[in-house]
This record gives C-alpha cells, sequence and structure tokens, in this order.
C-alpha cells in the first residue's frame, strides 16, 4: 500500500474520489438526496477538491481516502447551481444549505496548527484491512499539525470505534436533521501533545 497527496496519484483522481464518496456516504446521508448514484457521482464531480485528498493506492487502485483541511478550505465545495440541476430546485436548495452548513462545522475550532480531517473512505473490496488507519496515521505525521478534529455519525460505529482507537476524544454532539439516517453528529479531537 501506498500513500499520497491525491494530486500525484493521476488524471482521473477526482472521478475516482467521487465515486468512492459517494459509495461511502450514500447510506449515510446522500440518499436523502437521491437513490440514483451516478447522479449523486455528475453532482460532486466538480465540487471535489482533490488537492486535500491523501489516498491509499494498492494495486494501482483507489483504496481509501482522506481529507486534511486547514482553517479557511473545503475539500468540497458545494455548487448551488450544480445542486439544482441534478437534484431539482427543491432538493437542491436543501442540499445547497446542508452543505453550506457542513462547511462551517469546525470554524471556532480551527487555528495554524489545527486540521480536520473529512470524508474518510474506504473502497468495499479492502474493508477492514487497516486502509483508514493507515491513512490518519500518514496525516498525523505531517509536522504542520499539532491538532486534528472530525466528524462522525453516531450510527456508524466503525467509524467510532476506529477513531477511539487512535486516540480521538468526543468534544461535542449536534443533533442532527430528521431523515439523515443519524440521531447525532459526533465531533471529536486528537492532539498530538
Amino acid at each position: 500500500m501506498e500513500i499520497k497527496k491525491a494530486l500525484e496519484y493521476g488524471d482521473n483522481i477526482r472521478e475516482k474520489i467521487t465515486e468512492l464518496y459517494v459509495e461511502e456516504f450514500y447510506d449515510i446521508g446522500l440518499k436523502f438526496f437521491s437513490n440514483n448514484k451516478e447522479k449523486l457521482k455528475k453532482v460532486f464531480l466538480n465540487m471535489i477538491a482533490p488537492e486535500y485528498f491523501y489516498v491509499a493506492i494498492i494495486d494501482n487502485e483507489l483504496a481509501g481516502m482522506a481529507a486534511c483541511l486547514d482553517k479557511g478550505h473545503l475539500c468540497i465545495n458545494a455548487s448551488f447551481k450544480s445542486f439544482v440541476i441534478h437534484l431539482g430546485l427543491f432538493k437542491g436548495l436543501i442540499a445547497n444549505l446542508v452543505f453550506k452548513d457542513y462547511n462551517k462545522k469546525f470554524g471556532k475550532y480551527i487555528d495554524d496548527k489545527t486540521a480536520s480531517i473529512e470524508n474518510v473512505a474506504t473502497n468495499s473490496k479492502y474493508k477492514r484491512k487497516g486502509i483508514a488507519s493507515a491513512i490518519i496515521k500518514h496525516i498525523f505525521s505531517l509536522s504542520e499539525y499539532k491538532h486534528y478534529f472530525l466528524e462522525v455519525a453516531d450510527t456508524n460505529m466503525n467509524a467510532l470505534k476506529l477513531y477511539e482507537k487512535l486516540g480521538f476524544k468526543e468534544v461535542y454532539r449536534k443533533k442532527d436533521m430528521p431523515g439523515s439516517g443519524t440521531n447525532y453528529l459526533i465531533y471529536m479531537k486528537y492532539s498530538k501533545e
């Protein structure tokens, strides 16, 4: 397994990240907007910012990914126009509101030595093989950050266990929107110190 910045992987990395994003997050939120995965891939394709992603590659295949962001950057740049074109006016408006809110979640916690880890996903072919753990440990090795924040759904027990095992501690939780399939969003912090 090789872990590197997504932009070092190749020309079609945006498509591969988008595909994995939709597959991983379909059941925990994206299906609210559409039950058509191909449509969702079209929605997010031009919103994904691959420059913030780290990827795990096995046999030239995307095995997993995670984004690492500092203050003021987004790994998914919400586009009202794209949401409306692909989802229709009503769901497009809701999606735009959800993603605008999502992008503000860590603002008060992020400073020059703190980053957020987002969109941790593993290809189903490589689940339970330590891919997500390896990517996050790689991100921890980045010298510019001392603290990391992330968000996880309370129903995503495998992710919760992984983050706790890696040393993340719950900071607070927030009630999730009705119909999302989750009860709470849990915010967690890891410090190198």
